[in-house]
């Protein structure tokens, strides 16, 4: 860093440092990381010029939860250590045993109104997808199921409006893991022509009290901003799990679910307009409370892909790719049970496998249908752990109606 002021901060280096190379992405991360820690405001103006230069979606949508945990930190820092000690020191209260109470951080006065420093900040971005459900290949019985349970009557405000029904609605999507939950819940914001907020525990989780209740307020508000907005909570179950069940953050949870249903329920807001989808692989695990009727009171079972989709997977993995004419369709035969993530990993081993054969011979070895059939057999899919694990709940578990289409489908294939 050549011709630096002695006089100059850190952080005006390396502003200067990506001045005079734009291009340096791996920098331009690296400068927003630094900010994130003094000047969110600053690290929210270089993320989009981050994104704006070819930033990988990715990091960016990591920097942009990394800038709303900066931002509620910064709404709501810890007390000064004089503070707390003056504190203790002038009410000297102290508990039996000599131990005297921790102090529990207090929200800034501007922090306890929507109006204050973390309620005028746009916290989540909420983005227009591109893809609907007919950019979706195969999967012909979740579309119908999706359509009767869940769109149908959104694509006809006028009509549901005489039959008493509110534009919104919620629904929880269900099924082996890697099998495209996440993808629908775009394509169904798609259809809808709705904005689509995306959230992950991650994103709410924070250290100090009350701040991941706030952050569930902000998502709703920012939804109802964007209106009509998808709002689609992934790993449902990490969020809306049993307030009954024990373990070390169990009071947080119970703190979490209660601040959900409050919105859900429109207690201090309306919900117009607010789509509400959450995914998960456990869905004995969700509250009952969250699942009572007019809240998430639909459910569809996002099963593995069938024989079009699992085509129409490979095919796109190969596509651009080095491969001789693979038989797709023979492929799919081969493929039963594989979830999405399967046949993405099947399609990274053979092509792997080919770019190695490429380099020994000197010459370009594509991939062939005799390849990836043979790769087929060293792949377990990963949906038949999922599919023993839930072979119990069924069993022994109470079903509220939830399983029907999961009980269908393990009779139609055979399962026991």
């Amino acid at each position: 860093m050549s011709g630096a002021d002695p006089g100059d901060s850190f952080v005006e280096v390396i502003a200067r440092e990506v001045e005079a190379d734009p291009g340096n992405l791996a920098l331009r991360e690296d400068f927003i990381t630094l900010l994130l820690e003094q000047d969110p405001d600053r690290a929210a103006t270089e993320l989009k010029a981050f994104e704006a230069v070819g930033g990988d979606p990715a990091r960016v949508r990591l920097l942009r939860a990394r800038l709303m945990a900066a931002r509620l930190r910064t709404s709501n820092p810890p007390p000064p250590a004089e503070t707390a000690h003056q504190a203790t020191s002038s009410a000297p209260t102290v508990r039996p045993g000599g131990r005297e109470p921790k102090p529990v951080p207090a929200p800034a006065d501007e922090d306890r109104q929507d109006s204050g420093a973390a309620g005028s900040a746009s916290l989540w971005d909420a983005e227009r997808p591109a893809v609907t459900l007919a950019d979706v290949a195969g999967l012909a019985e979740v579309k119908r199921h999706l359509d009767t349970a869940f769109l149908a009557p959104l694509r006809n405000p006028e009509l549901a409006a005489a039959f008493g029904q509110k534009p919104g609605g919620s629904l929880l999507m269900y099924g082996p893991p890697g099998c495209g939950k996440t993808f629908i819940a775009r394509a169904i914001a798609g259809d809808l022509r709705a904005s689509f907020i995306h959230v992950t525990l991650a994103d709410l989780l924070s250290k100090w009290i009350g701040e991941s209740e706030k952050a569930i307020q902000s998502v709703f508000r920012d939804a109802r901003a964007a209106a009509p907005c998808v709002i689609f909570f992934d790993e449902f179950d990490a969020l809306g799990g049993r307030r009954t069940s024990g373990g070390g953050g169990s009071q947080t949870m119970r703190m979490l679910v209660t601040q959900l249903l409050e919105e859900l329920d429109g207690v201090s807001s309306v919900n117009d307009g607010v789509y509400f989808l959450a995914a998960t692989n456990r869905p004995w695990d969700i509250d009952s409370a969250l699942r009572r009727p007019g809240r998430i009171d639909k459910t569809v079972l996002v099963l593995p892909p069938d024989a079009v989709a699992r085509a129409a997977i490979v095919q796109g993995a190969l596509k651009g790719k080095p491969a001789d004419g693979v038989d797709v369709v023979a492929v799919a035969a081969a493929t039963e049970g594989f979830s999405g993530a399967d046949l993405s990993h099947l399609s990274t081993t053979v092509l792997q496998q080919a770019m190695v054969e490429s380099m020994n011979s000197g010459e370009l070895v594509p991939v062939t249908t005799d390849a990836v059939l043979a790769a087929v057999g060293g792949i377990t899919p990963s949906t038949t752990s999922w599919f023993d694990q839930v072979a119990p709940v069924l069993e022994y578990g109470v079903d509220d109606g939830t399983f029907d289409q999961l009980r269908a489908y393990r009779v139609k294939r055979g399962m026991r």
